[in-house]
């Protein structure tokens, strides 16, 4: 388990986070860009080690019903990418992002690098994004998730 300055450590590394210290020694990061009323990425962080990360909009982790995480056992590099994938999931839409999916429904997949590829379902397909252009179309959910699972990404 990593200690309470290990982890103020790795979050700190985040210059997009903003510290706010609140009660009995505990630490909130706010990413104040959100796209969304949801600011808290790392909430109460205890001196004791035991602390919170938002993940509500992130598939394959355990959340409490406020959609954070307990981050008490996390390594250094899961904090690091529970982190990462916690702000880009809060991120605003990129002026590409909105021209593509406007009202449509969409999902958001990462992968090798870091590239960002944008799932959305329109008129009963569903397409894959690579910034604008679209790199395959789908049937099926599962089936463009199976492609893009073998292409080495996961959704956020």
């Amino acid at each position: 388990m990593l200690t309470f300055e290990q982890k103020l450590a790795v979050i700190s590394k985040f210059p997009e986070l903003e510290r706010k210290d609140v009660s009995l020694g505990r630490v909130n990061f706010h990413y104040e860009q959100s796209a969304y009323d949801k600011k808290s990425v790392v909430y109460h962080l205890h001196p004791n080690g035991n602390g919170f990360v938002f993940a509500g909009k992130l598939h394959g982790y355990e959340t409490d019903d406020k959609g954070f995480v307990n981050i008490r056992d996390f390594s250094a590099d899961a904090l690091r990418t529970l982190i990462e994938a916690s702000i880009r999931s809060l991120a605003p839409k990129s002026t590409e992002e909105l021209a593509i999916v406007g009202d449509a429904e969409e999902e958001r997949w990462t992968g090798p690098d870091n590239q960002t590829l944008l799932l959305v379902n329109e008129d009963e397909l569903w397409y894959v994004y690579a910034g604008l252009s679209l790199e395959m179309a789908f049937d099926t959910y599962e089936e463009a998730e199976a492609y893009l699972k073998e292409e080495g990404f996961a959704r956020l």
